[in-house]
């Protein structure tokens, strides 16, 4: 697109939403069921798309994109209604007689920018919380999934108007240029690097922006696991999606009495998850590209690896891998991974853990928890600063609709997901309407003898 016809998309979305078109409930609900209908419609496409790009299998594909959507328009199309409705809430004695409520108000026109690795769950989800909100949106996916982006711009073009919700095709410039528009609201996901770019990009406006980043998230294996079910949830958290899964973990602090057992369990869940040849595996993926797959083929340190370390640049395969003994100076420790390569430490006490955490780049986007303890578990939670997690389970947190999903510090800011992505996606306007029955007068001057009664009020 040129800048023109970018400029012309904005003012377009601009006039439509100030018009009211958006706000009423029957208009959103409309919009939720022909965006279900129209991803049910494609789901074939996308999968193939999805499979095209990243070779998703398609039980990853429904599981994480198109079926994760259908959960969340169906959540979101029954609580629409009662969504919507202003909140009571309690009025304060300085200022009675009079009732108060918080009014959700669409923000108005919405910037989403979506990455690469769920490239139709995370282009969708927040479409869905900013229809739902009232909103209208310009969406811009990845060049680095071109088939995604293709399926993508073909639903949404035949689905919606364009002054409601309008699809952005191109590469690097394109994102530039709808930078520099003014939006009402902008949500990105991707790295901490270019989350930056957008969020200096929307200081020059006092744009309010979401940002879901990524972060190192820490897995922790405490004595008391039961391994066997830690192993298969690990596993399956980690190399789902081979492994560019924000919330993956990123890496494992394994306490040292069970370390080897540990080791030695994961390495036999690995190959029965994808046999002793990943490669030929209809259910691993591949890296997205070249680059991507030649910096997470480099952290592999091959007299660290327990199981897996194979590569092949020609089909961007890197196989499940699990190196342990890894240190703080290797490189897997240095970045978020974003790839199948899972380093393992060890840990006697908890401050080796807290420190080894305090020491990564970014605030954990998410921590994960294997104890039997509950007095473990509630520490561990207490004590680590992160966006969000589980105990006892991985990654599955983002499957349920009812807790909010997003960063902390350098790993986001915002959350959403549920009646979370709604609020997000909306501003909420207190509202105090005043009776006229009774017009005390401690607040108007002159304010002789006052003082006295209103700190009796206000203390």
């Amino acid at each position: 697109m040129t800048k023109d016809e970018i400029i012309r998309v904005v003012t377009e979305q601009h006039r439509f939403f100030n018009n009211g078109a958006t706000r009423d409930y029957s208009v959103r609900h409309k919009a939720l069921c022909k965006l279900k209908s129209a991803i049910k419609n494609f789901e074939s496409e996308i999968h193939a798309a999805l499979k095209a790009d990243l070779a998703k299998p398609e039980f990853e594909a429904y599981f994480t994109e198109t079926g994760f959507c259908q959960h969340e328009l169906t959540e979101t199309i029954r609580k629409l209604r009662k969504w919507m409705k202003p909140k009571r809430v309690r009025t304060g004695l300085l200022v009675h007689p009079a009732r108060s409520a918080i009014h959700y108000s669409p923000r108005g026109v919405n910037l989403i920018i979506a990455p690469y690795n769920y490239p139709i769950n995370l282009t969708f989800s927040p479409l869905i919380a900013a229809i739902a909100a009232g909103n209208t949106a310009v969406i811009k996916t990845s060049e680095m999934t071109p088939a995604c982006s293709a399926v993508t711009q073909k639903l949404i073009d035949s689905t919606f108007d364009p002054h409601y919700i309008a699809y952005v095709p191109g590469d690097v410039p394109e994102t530039t240029l709808l930078l520099e528009q003014k939006f009402d609201h902008i949500f990105f996901t991707g790295s901490a690097r270019v989350g930056s770019i957008v969020m200096s990009a929307a200081a020059r406006t006092l744009t309010p922006v979401t940002l879901e980043l990524g972060g190192k998230s820490p897995c922790i294996v405490h004595h008391d696991a039961k391994l066997d079910v830690a192993v298969n949830r690990i596993v399956a958290g980690k190399f789902m999606n081979a492994g560019q899964t924000c919330v993956a973990p990123d890496y494992i602090m394994v306490h040292r009495d069970i370390k080897e057992t540990f080791l030695g369990k994961l390495k036999t869940r690995i190959i029965e998850a994808y046999g002793k040849d990943t490669s030929k595996s209809v259910d691993f993926g591949r890296m997205v590209s070249d680059s991507h797959f030649e910096r997470v083929a480099a952290i592999i340190i091959p007299e660290k690896v327990v199981v897996g370390g194979q590569v092949d640049a020609a089909s961007r395969f890197i196989a499940p891998t699990v190196m342990r003994d890894v240190t703080l100076n290797d490189a897997a420790m240095t970045e978020e991974i974003f790839g199948p390569v899972l380093p393992v430490l060890d840990y006697e006490a908890f401050d080796e853990i807290y420190d080894t955490v305090a020491k990564m780049p970014q605030h954990p986007l998410a921590a994960y928890v294997f104890s039997s303890n509950s007095r473990i578990q509630n520490e561990l939670i207490e004590r680590l600063q992160f966006g969000g997690g589980c105990v006892n389970q991985c990654v599955l947190h983002l499957a349920n609709p009812y807790l909010p999903f997003g960063g902390v510090g350098e790993s986001g800011i915002g959350a959403y997901h549920g009646f979370s992505g709604f609020e997000r996606f909306s501003h909420k306007k207190g509202v105090m309407r005043s009776a006229t029955w009774l017009d005390l007068p401690l607040t108007y001057a002159p304010y002789k003898d006052k003082l006295k009664w209103l700190r009796r009020i206000m203390k």
